[in-house]
């Protein structure tokens, strides 16, 4: 079973995602902003990806992204943003940092799943 790291502030979409991935065979782990998703990465080393918004308190979803490309064992785990921002620059600073996709809320959560089912190999 592939494992998913869900991280956003928002309780209602994380639980709004975490009930269609779960249908579709996933598992799904849940962190509310960038610190508890590098914790929770680090107890479950075996995440094939990671779902994560950009504005979060504490650490956002960028600086989250930059940790966990800085750490070897998980240099190629895909990273998927969902996030209300669509700024170009903040995009391409995603790009750059190795964010795989970038999907703008509100979103259909057929088209999320099909995206995990891409990156999560």
């Amino acid at each position: 079973m592939k494992k998913i790291l869900l991280v956003d502030d928002s309780v209602t979409l994380r639980m709004s995602l975490k009930e269609p991935l779960e249908k579709e065979g996933f598992e799904v782990i849940e962190a509310g902003d960038g610190l508890e998703g590098l914790k929770f990465l680090e107890e479950h080393p075996d995440v094939n990806l990671v779902i994560s918004d950009v504005k979060m308190p504490n650490m956002d979803g960028l600086e989250m992204v930059e940790q966990i490309k800085a750490i070897e064992k998980y240099k190629f785990i895909p990273i998927l943003m969902l996030t209300t921002e669509g700024a170009a620059d903040v995009k391409q600073k995603g790009v750059e940092l190795g964010v795989k996709a970038w999907a703008i809320k509100p979103f259909k959560a057929h088209k999320i799943i099909s995206a995990v089912k891409k990156l999560a190999k």
